[in-house]
C-alpha cells in the first residue's frame, strides 16, 4: 500500500477516538455521504504553460473546474499569487469555408471498383488523392481552434506562510472552496458559475475585519486590449478568421462589490484594499451564432455589460441562491452510494493511489454528472473535446467535435444520468449540420440527404478532413442522428420526436444514395469507408484503412434505418422513402464471424496492423447499438467478448471508458470493474499517446492523454451500465454488478421507455427497487431472481426472471425481491 495512503487512512480512527461516538455516528447516518474532491495544496500558478499543443500541463491538471456551459474557469487555489483561467464556449478562431471537394465524386465507382477487385493498393492511392477535403482541412488556420478566453491573476500582496489549507470542489453545491489560515486569520474564497445569471462569481471572506486586500487583473496570450470602463474591468479583441481578416469578437468584464474597504481601478486592474467580504463578477460574451451559414449575431460589449449589471444588481447571496437551486435541480435527481460511511478524510489525489477505494469510484460517477452540467446547458454549444476547459489558444484536435466516437461519448451518460436535459445543445448542434451536410452530400458526393464525418466544429465544417485513414467517415452523421433517437426513447417526448424526424429521414436518404451492391453477395455495403482510424493487411500486400462494407458503417446503418422505421410508425408515415428505407435494410450486408471466433471488423477476415487497437468501431452494436446482447443474439455477443479478450484492457482513456460499457452489456461487472480501475490509474502522462496510457489526473480529469473529457463522460456512462441496462419498454436490473460492489444504492438512473428507476442491492443480490414511470407506458423488468409487486409474479425466462406490468404516468412501482427480510427502499 502506497505510504501517503496509509497515513491518510489512519486518520477516521484517530478522529474516532479523540471526537467519540456520538459524531461518527452522526455521520454514518448520512444515507448518501457529502460529494467533494479535495486537496491540501493547491495547484502552483506560477508555472509556465506548456507550449506544446499535444502536452497537458501537469500544476493546470491539479486546478478545479467551474462551469455553467457558457463560461468556465479552472481554480488553481494558489494562495498569494492566484491564477483562475477562464473560458468562453463559443470563442473560436476560424470562420466558415468551402472544403467541398467536386472531384470526389467522379472517382468513386473506380475505387468501388477497385475494391470489390481487391486491388487494395490501387484503390487506397486514388482514395488519397480524391477523396480528402478541399483545402488544407483541420491543419488549416481558417479551421480555427477553441481558445482560452485568458485568466484573472491574483496578488494578495504577502508572501506569508499559511497552514491548514484546503482546497475542495463541492458536488451537492456546484462551487469551489478554498480556505486557509494566515497571520493568524483564517480567509475563505467561494468560487461558482451561475447558469441563470450568466456569471462567475468569486467570493473572499476573511474572519478579521478589513483583512482583504488584492490586486487582480485580467489578460490572456494574444488578442486583447483591458481597460477600466465604469467601475469595472473591460477586456475585448477579435480572433483570426483564418484568411487575413477580422474573425470572432470578445469581450469580457470583472467588476468588484465590497461592503466595507477599498476598491479602486487602474488600467488593466482592480485594487481592493482593507476588505471584510469582497464578491466578482466576471461576465463574457461573443459575438457567435450556431447558424448557418452566417454563424453571428450580436455585440458582446452589450451582452456582457447587461450581464453584468444584472448580476451585480442582485447580491452574493441572490446570486448563490439561484445557482444553487438551479444546479441541485440537476445534480440531485441521482444519488449514489456504495455503503461508504463516514467522513472523507483522505485528499482526493492520494485516494487516486488505491484502485480500490469505493468512496472514489461513486464520486467519480457523480462527478461526471457535474461536468455534464458545468459544460452542457441549454442553449449553450455542446461540449467539445475538453468540456469546455482548455488554457491554450490552440489545442490538442483543435477541441472540436469528433463525430467518430468522441462527441457521442460525451452524451452516453446524459440520459440515463438522469440529466436530459443537458442533452439540448447536442440536438443543436445535429440540427445545425444539415444544411452544411447537405452541401457536402451534393458535392462531394453526388448523393441526396446529408451527410458529416470524422471532424466538425461551430462553423458547419462536414467535409472529410485531409486524410483518409482518419478524416473519410461517412458514417459520421447516421451515428450522431441515431443518437437523437435513442434520446428520445428516453423521454418519449412527442414534440422532439417531430423535430428530429427530418434529420433522421435526411440522413438515411444519404445512405440510400451511398450503399451500392456488393457483386459477390448483392447486399448493400457502404464505401469506400473506413473503420475508424484503424488499418489492416490487405491480401495484396499492401497496408489498406480503406474498403466497402466495415462492419463498423454496417452497424452504423442498420441501426439508423431502424430508428427511421420506428419513427415513422409512431408519426404514421407511410410515404414511399419509408418503404425504401425498409427494403434497404432488408439488403444490408451484416457483420460475420472469423474462424477464430472474433467479430470481423472488415468484410473479409483481414489481420489489423494494431491488434490492441484503442478504437473497437465494429462492436458498436453492442454498445452504444442494441443489436448485439447476450439474450437475443448469443453467438454475436460471444463473438464480441471474444474481440475484447483480444484488443485487451490497454487502452487510452475514453477507450478504457467504452470497454466499461461493452463488459457491462457482455454482463460481467468484474471485467467492467476491472477497467474502471485501470481507467482511475493515477497517470502523469501529459503528452500525446494514441496507444496506451489513459489514465486519471490529479483533478480526476481524464487522460487520453493529454486531457480528454469524453472518457469522464463516457466512464459515468459506463458505471450506470453496470446497474442498469435498458430496451424501449424493458429494464434490466443489476445486470453487471462487480464482486467488489457488494452492497449499495443508486436513486434516480433512467431507463429506456420512460422509467426511473431506483435499486438497492446486498451481499450482492437485489433487495428492492422503484419504478417511476414518466410516460404510462408497460414495463418489463428483467432480474437475476424473482421479485414481487403487488401480487405480479415474475416469469422465469431462460437464467433471468420477469415481471411484466401497465404503469400509470407519474406513478412509482415497488418491487420487493422474494427474500425473508426486506428494508423497504425509501
Amino acid at each position: 500500500m502506497n505510504k501517503a495512503f496509509q497515513k491518510y487512512l489512519m486518520l477516521p480512527v484517530l478522529l474516532l477516538f479523540l471526537t467519540g461516538p456520538c459524531c461518527s455516528a452522526q455521520t454514518a447516518e448520512k444515507k448518501f455521504p457529502q460529494l467533494k474532491l479535495w486537496y491540501d495544496k493547491p495547484a502552483n500558478s506560477g508555472t509556465r504553460d506548456v507550449d506544446n499543443v499535444f502536452e497537458s500541463d501537469p500544476e493546470w491538471l491539479k486546478a478545479l473546474p467551474v462551469g455553467n456551459g457558457y463560461l468556465g474557469a479552472m481554480i488553481y487555489g494558489d494562495v498569494n499569487r492566484e491564477r483562475i483561467q477562464l473560458n468562453e464556449k463559443s470563442l473560436w478562431s476560424g470562420s466558415y469555408q468551402d472544403s467541398n471537394n467536386p472531384a470526389a465524386a467522379l472517382s468513386l465507382e473506380k475505387i468501388r471498383e477497385l475494391l470489390f477487385q481487391g486491388k487494395y493498393r490501387e484503390a487506397s492511392a486514388l482514395t488519397e488523392k480524391t477523396q480528402v477535403c478541399k483545402g488544407p482541412g483541420s491543419s488549416g488556420k481558417q479551421y480555427g481552434s477553441y481558445q482560452t478566453l485568458g485568466d484573472l491573476l491574483f496578488d494578495f500582496q504577502t508572501d506569508a506562510p499559511y497552514t491548514d489549507y484546503r482546497k475542495e470542489l463541492d458536488l451537492d453545491n456546484g462551487k469551489v472552496i478554498i480556505s486557509y489560515l494566515q497571520a493568524g486569520i483564517r480567509f475563505k474564497r467561494e468560487i461558482f458559475a451561475s447558469y441563470p445569471d450568466r456569471a462567475i462569481v468569486i467570493r473572499f471572506t476573511a474572519d478579521r475585519h478589513s483583512a482583504i486586500n488584492f490586486k487582480v487583473s485580467m489578460t490572456r496570450p494574444e488578442r486583447f486590449n483591458t481597460r477600466a470602463a465604469n467601475g469595472h474591468l473591460l477586456m475585448s479583441g477579435t480572433l483570426d478568421d483564418g484568411k487575413g481578416g477580422i474573425g470572432m469578437a470578445y469581450a469580457a468584464r470583472l467588476k468588484a462589490v465590497a461592503g466595507s474597504g477599498k476598491i479602486s481601478l487602474t488600467d488593466n486592474a482592480i485594487m481592493v484594499q482593507h476588505g471584510d467580504a469582497v464578491t466578482l463578477i466576471l461576465t463574457a460574451a461573443t459575438d457567435y451564432a450556431l447558424d448557418y451559414p452566417v454563424y453571428k449575431k450580436g455585440n458582446p460589449l452589450l451582452t456582457s455589460l447587461s450581464q453584468l449589471q444584472s448580476a451585480a444588481a442582485k447580491g452574493y447571496d441572490k446570486l448563490y441562491q439561484r445557482h444553487t437551486q438551479d444546479y441541485q435541480a440537476l445534480f440531485g435527481r441521482v444519488q449514489f452510494n456504495l455503503a461508504i460511511g463516514g467522513r472523507d478524510t483522505i485528499p482526493t489525489d492520494v485516494r487516486l493511489e488505491n484502485r480500490n477505494d469505493l468512496r472514489l469510484q461513486q464520486t467519480y460517477f457523480q462527478f461526471g454528472r457535474y461536468l455534464l452540467i458545468a459544460s452542457s446547458r441549454n442553449g449553450t454549444l455542446p461540449a467539445n473535446l475538453q468540456g469546455m476547459w482548455s488554457n491554450k489558444i490552440k489545442n490538442p484536435w483543435n477541441c472540436d467535435y469528433h463525430t467518430n466516437i468522441n462527441l457521442q461519448m460525451n452524451y452516453w451518460s446524459a440520459d440515463v444520468a438522469n440529466l436530459s436535459d443537458c442533452f439540448s445543445p447536442f440536438t443543436d448542434l445535429v440540427e445545425s449540420l444539415v444544411k452544411p451536410g447537405k452541401q457536402t452530400a451534393r458535392i462531394q458526393y453526388g448523393a441526396n440527404g446529408w451527410c458529416s464525418q470524422t471532424i466538425t466544429n461551430v462553423w458547419g465544417f462536414t467535409s472529410p478532413g485531409e486524410g483518409t485513414s482518419w478524416g473519410m467517415y461517412t458514417a459520421g452523421g447516421g451515428w450522431i442522428a441515431q443518437q437523437l433517437w435513442d434520446h428520445y426513447t428516453f423521454t418519449k417526448d412527442p414534440a422532439y420526436l417531430k423535430r428530429i424526424y427530418p434529420i433522421l429521414l435526411g440522413s438515411a436518404e444519404f445512405y440510400l444514395s451511398w450503399l451500392v451492391k456488393n457483386p459477390a453477395t448483392g447486399e448493400l455495403v457502404s464505401g469506400p469507408s473506413t473503420s475508424p482510424e484503424n488499418s489492416f493487411h490487405a491480401p495484396d500486400g499492401s497496408v489498406a484503412s480503406v474498403t466497402m462494407g466495415p462492419s463498423h458503417d454496417q452497424e452504423i446503418i442498420s441501426g439508423l434505418f431502424t430508428a427511421v422505421i420506428q419513427a415513422g410508425r409512431l408519426l404514421n408515415d407511410n410515404s414511399d422513402l419509408q418503404k425504401r428505407i425498409k427494403q434497404a435494410l432488408s439488403e444490408l450486408a451484416r457483420p460475420k464471424i472469423a474462424p477464430d471466433g472474433r467479430l470481423m471488423e472488415w468484410p473479409e477476415d483481414f489481420k489489423e496492423t494494431e491488434p490492441a487497437h484503442r478504437h473497437v468501431s465494429h462492436l458498436f452494436a453492442l454498445y452504444p447499438g442494441t443489436q448485439i446482447s447476450p439474450q437475443n443474439t448469443p453467438d454475436l455477443a460471444l463473438a464480441a467478448r471474444k474481440t475484447l479478450e483480444a484488443r485487451t484492457d490497454a487502452g487510452t482513456g475514453w477507450s478504457l471508458a467504452w470497454k466499461i460499457s461493452f463488459w457491462s452489456r457482455l454482463e460481467d461487472g468484474n471485467r467492467a470493474y476491472s477497467l474502471l480501475q485501470r481507467l482511475l490509474n493515477p497517470t502523469t502522462n501529459y503528452r500525446v499517446n494514441m496507444s496506451d496510457g489513459g489514465g486519471t489526473y490529479p483533478n480526476l480529469f481524464c487522460g487520453h492523454p493529454p486531457f480528454q473529457i469524453d472518457g469522464n463522460f463516457g466512464a459515468t456512462a459506463g458505471i450506470a451500465e453496470m446497474l442498469l441496462q435498458s430496451s424501449d419498454g424493458e429494464v434490466h436490473l443489476l445486470p453487471a454488478l462487480p464482486d467488489a460492489w457488494p452492497d449499495g444504492e443508486i436513486t434516480g438512473l433512467k431507463g429506456r421507455g420512460g422509467f426511473e428507476v431506483s435499486l438497492r442491492w446486498k451481499s450482492g443480490h437485489l433487495q428492492a427497487a422503484s419504478i417511476r414511470s414518466l410516460t404510462g407506458a408497460r414495463c418489463r423488468v428483467r432480474t437475476g431472481s424473482p421479485v414481487s409487486l403487488f401480487g405480479v409474479k415474475s416469469v422465469r425466462e431462460s437464467s433471468y426472471y420477469i415481471t411484466t406490468f401497465p404503469t400509470v404516468k407519474g406513478k412509482i412501482y415497488r418491487l420487493s425481491a422474494n427474500v425473508p427480510v426486506l428494508n423497504k427502499l425509501k
